[in-house]
């Protein structure tokens, strides 16, 4: 069993195509500066143009997810956002239920896991999926993530493809390039009807090449003043990658 309906889903939360969601880290010295940042950058990249945001507790807490889940359900109801409850998927499943979120982004769905522990974990991640109406994009053979399963990448894939209704595929780490063959590779294994997201190291440069062979994209570093995660977003940055990515969709419609 694959998906449901992908890449019909994906246009029922994106109002274009090749959307780019814009990574919020939750920089910040204190829960009210990660809260006001993540606001104020949430503002920027939405007036550069990006399609959603993902809300993700890479510098922060759970806690401060929730603060910013708070205020954008107060203050920016009609922001496509998800969430990337790093290390805790349980509690992103819980959080993406409460807050209605659009979609929920798990770093690894297959491979990460050697075999006597997958099969229960693909068991509970199906369940969890059943219970929320969001988008999962799932990652295989993902930055930082180990490969255990005893599987070929073609493989995992194929099952990432079941257990997810999108593929994340990343180079090794954050803000570094995805390889153009590994999206190859990817994009051979899924075909053509099956959305697959870049994850990571996406810049002005490379987004036209990519995204041409991909169905959407997930930025953070790039967006960036000093290019770096730690960095604050620019909006001159984010302007000149969605700059590239509109004229790609004005070539190619969907």
């Amino acid at each position: 069993m694959m998906g449901r309906n992908m890449t019909g889903r994906l246009t029922e939360i994106f109002a274009q195509p090749k959307p780019v969601l814009g990574m919020l880290h939750l920089t910040g010295d204190a829960a009210e500066d990660r809260l006001e940042l993540a606001l104020r950058e949430t503002a920027l990249m939405i007036e550069g143009g990006v399609d959603g945001v993902v809300v993700e507790n890479y510098f922060g807490t759970p806690d401060d997810v929730r603060r910013v889940l708070d205020a954008f359900a107060a203050r920016r109801p009609d922001t496509v956002v998800g969430l990337n409850l790093l290390r805790d998927f349980r509690l992103g499943f819980d959080l993406v239920r409460e807050y209605g979120l659009s979609f929920l982004q798990i770093d690894s769905v297959a491979g990460h896991l050697p075999p006597d522990e997958d099969a229960d974990y693909a068991a509970e991640l199906a369940d969890r999926r059943a219970s929320v109406p969001a988008l999962i994009l799932g990652g295989v053979r993902f930055k930082y993530q180990p490969v255990k399963s005893g599987r070929s990448e073609d493989e995992d894939l194929r099952l990432g493809m079941d257990r997810a209704d999108a593929i994340v595929v990343t180079g090794l780490g954050t803000g570094q390039e995805t390889g153009d063959d590994k999206v190859q590779r990817f994009r051979a294994v899924v075909g053509d009807d099956y959305p697959l997201f870049i994850g990571a190291g996406l810049t002005a440069d490379t987004a036209a090449r990519q995204l041409a062979a991909a169905d959407g994209a997930i930025v953070g570093s790039y967006f960036k003043d000093s290019y770096k995660d730690t960095g604050r977003v620019d909006l001159a940055h984010v302007r000149h990658l969605m700059n590239q990515v509109r004229q790609l969709r004005e070539k190619d419609p969907a």
